[in-house]
C-alpha cells in the first residue's frame, strides 16, 4: 500500500509557517494541520499565535482548540489527528514548531505497553532503579544517567509488561521506514530575534493579559502544564504575584527566544531544507513537488 504523501512546514516560532501553510492551501486546496503542542488549547489563542477563523480565510485546519487547558493531549492525540486528515481526500499540509509531533508524524513512535499506574508507582520508589534496569536492558542503562528517573521508570516497565528492551524496540523503530512520504521544509529568518520581540509586543496589544486573567479567572491553575508555557507563567505572575508588566514581558521575548533556537536542534532530527527567504514562494514550490500543479 502506498504511502500518504504530504508537506511538512516546520520551524521556529515567528519564522512564517503560518502565512505559507495558508498561501499553499488556498491554491491546492489543502487542509493544514497544526503540529503546535500548545494550539490545541481552547482559550489560549493570543499566546500560542493560534490563526483565527478570520485569518483562516476559510481554510480547514485541524489541530487548534481541541481541548481545554486542564485536559490531557499528547503526541498521540496528534498523530490521530493527523491520520484522519490523511485519510481524507485533500492535500495535507502540516504546519507547526513541535518537533516531536513532525518527528513521530513521520517516524512514527515505537509501540510499548501502557502504562501501569500501580506498577509505575512502584518503579518510582525504588531506589536502585539504574542497577535493575543494568540487569534487565544494560544497552538502554548505559545510555541514560542515574538520576533520569523518567526513563528509566519507562525502560523498567517495558521489560516487566512485555518482556521486550526497550532499547531493542528503539533500535527495530529506527530501522523500519517512514510511515509517510514526506517532502519537508525548515522556515527559518536570520532577523528570527526582532520578530520574537515583535510579535510579544503585537500580543500584548491584542489582549495577552487579559486573555491570562481570563484563563485564571475560569479556574484553571497556574502550574497546569499549559499555564507554565513561555509567556502565560509570566503574565500569571504579573496578575497574581505583582510582577512588573514590563518585565514580564521582556522574560516573555527572552524565553521565546530560547524556546525557537531548542525548535532548531530539531532540524538536525528531520533533515529538511532550510529557507531564510521568501518561504511563501519556497513552500508553493515544494508544494508542487509534493501534489502537482496547484488547483485553485
Amino acid at each position: 500500500m502506498s504511502r500518504p504523501r504530504v508537506l511538512i512546514l516546520g520551524g521556529p516560532t515567528a519564522s512564517g509557517k503560518t502565512e505559507a501553510a495558508l498561501a499553499v492551501a488556498q491554491d491546492w486546496g489543502a487542509v493544514v494541520v497544526s503540529a503546535d503542542a500548545m494550539q490545541v488549547y481552547r482559550g489560549m489563542d493570543i499566546g500560542t499565535a493560534t490563526p483565527s477563523v478570520a485569518e483562516r480565510g476559510g481554510v480547514p485546519h485541524v489541530g487548534l482548540d481541541v481541548v481545554d487547558p486542564d485536559q490531557p493531549f499528547d503526541v498521540a492525540d496528534f498523530l490521530a489527528l493527523a491520520d484522519a486528515a490523511l485519510a481524507g481526500d485533500r492535500p495535507v499540509v502540516v504546519a507547526g514548531g513541535t518537533g516531536l509531533y513532525l518527528h513521530a508524524l513521520v517516524r512514527g513512535l515505537v509501540q510499548t505497553p501502557p502504562v501501569d499506574p500501580t506498577l509505575r508507582a512502584e518503579l518510582e520508589a525504588d531506589p536502585d532503579l539504574h542497577a535493575r534496569l543494568v540487569e534487565a536492558d544494560p544497552v538502554l542503562a548505559s545510555r541514560l544517567h542515574p538520576n533520569d528517573r523518567v526513563r528509566l521508570v519507562r525502560g523498567m516497565e517495558v521489560w516487566l509488561q512485555a518482556g521486550e528492551r526497550l532499547s531493542d524496540l528503539q533500535s527495530a523503530h529506527a530501522a523500519a521506514p517512514d510511515r509517510l512520504d514526506a517532502v519537508g521544509l525548515f522556515l527559518d529568518r536570520d532577523d528570527l530575534d526582532d520578530r520574537i520581540d515583535r510579535r510579544v509586543h503585537a500580543m500584548m496589544d491584542a489582549g495577552y493579559v487579559d486573555e491570562v486573567r481570563g484563563l485564571l479567572d475560569a479556574g484553571y491553575r497556574r502550574d497546569l502544564k499549559p499555564m507554565l508555557s513561555l509567556g502565560y507563567r509570566h503574565l500569571a505572575a504579573h496578575l497574581l504575584d505583582g510582577l512588573d508588566l514590563a518585565e514580564a514581558v521582556r522574560r516573555t521575548q527572552r524565553d521565546t527566544r530560547r524556546f525557537a533556537r531548542k525548535q532548531r536542534t530539531w532540524h538536525n532530527t528531520l533533515g529538511h531544507p532550510v529557507v531564510r527567504q521568501d518561504s511563501v514562494a519556497a513552500a508553493r514550490a515544494a508544494a508542487s513537488d509534493a501534489f502537482g500543479p496547484p488547483t485553485a
